[in-house]
């Protein structure tokens, strides 16, 4: 019972912290949060494929897109966001 009343709490948290951000903030969050998953499936499927160029691929895909997420967190935080 204390966990659920930890994890509400924690939940009801967020949600004010979010409410201080700007639609720029929250943009930037939300490209860096798809780019992030986007970067997992990528990885997933590299993992499961028998072909090892296709895997390669991937993966490169996967990195280049966990590239791009760190860019624009690094770019939020400089800019102030």
């Amino acid at each position: 019972m204390k966990k659920i009343m930890l994890v509400a709490a924690a939940a009801g948290l967020l949600s004010i912290a979010a409410c201080k951000n700007t639609p720029t903030d929250n943009a930037a969050d939300a490209a860096s949060d798809n780019l992030e998953m986007l970067a997992d499936n990528l990885e997933a499927q590299a993992e499961n494929t028998s072909n090892e160029a296709v895997a390669a691929d991937l993966m490169n895909a996967s990195e280049n897109a966990e590239d791009a997420s760190d860019a624009i967190e690094n770019s939020a935080e400089l800019n102030g966001m």
